[in-house]
């Protein structure tokens, strides 16, 4: 079975934010708000079991959560 890519949560050129997955084309959705783009974004992390990536207006990555499988997970200070 192949892992699907990661998900990031991005800004999007006209406003709103983007939830998207690594490499594809299409979003899996856009919202106003970064807020309902993070709910959105951690729950497909959740079921799909890979990492979210969360990205600021300036394009620099702000968060990054693990919800897979890691078998020497590191200690994270950030939550």
């Amino acid at each position: 079975m192949t892992k699907k890519g990661n998900v990031w949560i991005v800004p999007q050129k006209g406003g709103g934010w983007a939830v998207k997955r690594e490499k594809a084309q299409r979003s899996i959705a856009v919202t106003p708000t970064k807020a309902e783009a993070d709910k959105i974004g951690r729950r497909v992390g959740k079921n799909n079991g890979v990492d979210v990536i969360t990205q600021g207006k300036d394009g620099k990555i702000q968060s990054h959560d693990s919800f897979g499988n890691d078998p020497n997970p590191p200690t994270d200070k950030e939550h």
